[in-house]
């Protein structure tokens, strides 16, 4: 989607007087937020579908609604069923609660289980990517999360082919690469490409 876009460090976790200006933007205090003059969003779902809305012609939607569904339906497993046991506030809490292993083994086991319904949901709609020929809006969540799954949570991505395959087109399209956080700006320098 050629939108352009400006990216701007908060050093979230690192730097107290920004992460001040930071929750200004999001009081909750998570990352992504969009700042489009006078809007200030934040999640990704919602920043996802402002996009869509604002930039029609660049679709993140198939046109028929089952697919659509589809999308909403992977999106949804990602950002409710995997990605918030991930949080740095729920890892510590696991860790203190549980031991110091315990966190990532339960991360891991959320991912799995998220990993194994997208394999199943996904298996009639797949093609090149997660619902079809195009990116979409299912894509823009599974490529993150199958990336951080990889190199943060050690998953054995044997176990889910599907997802396996559809990453490793991801991987094939300079954006979504351009995308990976070890090629941000402010990513600390051992995890740079």
């Amino acid at each position: 989607m050629p939108v352009p876009a400006l990216a701007t460090s908060f050093g979230i976790g690192t730097d107290a007087e920004a992460n001040k200006e930071f929750l200004k933007l999001n009081p909750v205090g998570f990352v992504p937020v969009l700042v489009d003059g006078d809007v200030v969003l934040a999640d990704s779902f919602a920043i996802l579908m402002y996009l869509e809305e604002k930039f029609p012609q660049h679709s993140l939607l198939p046109k028929e609604l089952h697919g659509r569904g589809i999308n909403y339906q992977a999106a949804n497993i990602v950002c409710s069923s995997i990605q918030p046991y991930q949080n740095i506030s729920i890892l510590k809490f696991m860790k203190e609660k549980l031991g110091p292993d315990a966190d990532f083994a339960w991360a891991r086991d959320q991912i799995r289980r998220g990993f194994a319904a997208l394999e199943k949901l996904l298996k009639d709609y797949s093609g090149k990517y997660a619902t079809g020929d195009e990116v979409f809006l299912a894509d823009l969540f599974l490529a993150p999360q199958i990336d951080g799954a990889i190199r943060r949570f050690k998953v054995d991505m044997d176990e889910f082919p599907l997802l396996a395959r559809i990453f490793e087109a991801y991987l094939e399209l300079p954006a979504f690469r351009d995308a990976m956080p070890e090629r941000q700006p402010d990513a600390p320098a051992e995890h740079r490409d």
